[in-house]
């Protein structure tokens, strides 16, 4: 695995809703086996980043390359190829009510990969395992675990099937201190197990500095800063910094 290898490439992304500009010509690229993360306030347009990639959402203008592959535009067969390759944790789990935990987990395997319904039983039981939990919840209903654990179920699910690359929204919202650091280690040994590029959105900082190889801040649509958490620790960016110590004072208005 070549860690010089782009797996996303964006460039010039533009995205409007109405008057409000979201996006104003974001440039960023994820490294093959890479984990970014990327930072800021919210409304700051980082959800839209991640549909735009995911193909959810379609941009005005610009280019997102997967793989050396433009996936703007694409028609809808090769689009179904391409977005196979990626897993999702969404930020409140996301989970079906009406499906067992580990249909959840094996709900990639049992619609995509049409896998038998007793195998992918055996390896949903297999990745929440990996993400520290027991057999004896693969056939309670989601809502009869804690906020903690559905967050497990749902990275279970997102490593399910192997995907190429992984977005994480927003993955430690609601946890505890203790429980969102338990998320973000199992987050850094998942996503290193199957050899995954990570893309993660986040206003944790403990939780960016923690899992991330790479962090990008957005500020008005635009990637204002990007680094190593060892350059984030000696910038002098007034943006980053106000952002990152939660300071009301600075160059970042907050309309109350």
């Amino acid at each position: 695995m070549d860690k010089n290898t782009t797996k996303i490439s964006i460039k010039n992304l533009h995205k409007s809703f109405g008057p409000k500009v979201v996006l104003d010509g974001v440039d960023l690229e994820v490294k093959q086996g890479e984990s970014l993360v990327v930072i800021g306030g919210s409304g700051t347009g980082k959800s839209v980043l991640i549909k735009c990639i995911q193909g959810l959402i379609s941009p005005d203008e610009g280019s997102i390359k997967i793989d050396g592959k433009e996936s703007v535009g694409i028609d809808k067969k090769e689009a179904e190829i391409l977005y196979s390759k990626m897993g999702m944790l969404f930020q409140g789990g996301a989970l079906f009510d009406s499906l067992s935990v580990w249909e959840n987990v094996a709900f990639g395997l049992l619609e995509n990969k049409k896998m038998p319904r007793k195998l992918a039983k055996k390896q949903a039981i297999k990745y929440l395992n990996q993400v520290g939990l027991s057999a004896d919840v693969a056939d309670l209903s989601p809502s009869e675990l804690s906020g903690g654990m559905q967050k497990r179920v749902g990275l279970a699910r997102a490593i399910a099937t192997q995907p190429e690359i992984i977005f994480f929204d927003e993955p430690t919202t609601g946890l505890d201190p203790i429980m969102a650091d338990v998320i973000n280690d199992l987050i850094i040994t998942s996503v290193k197990k199957i050899g995954a590029s990570a893309l993660t959105i986040t206003h944790d900082m403990a939780s960016a500095r923690k899992i991330a190889d790479r962090i990008a801040m957005l500020y008005k649509g635009k990637i204002i800063w990007q680094g190593t958490v060892k350059e984030l620790k000696k910038t002098d960016n007034p943006y980053v910094l106000q952002f990152i110590n939660g300071s009301s004072e600075g160059p970042i208005k907050v309309e109350v």
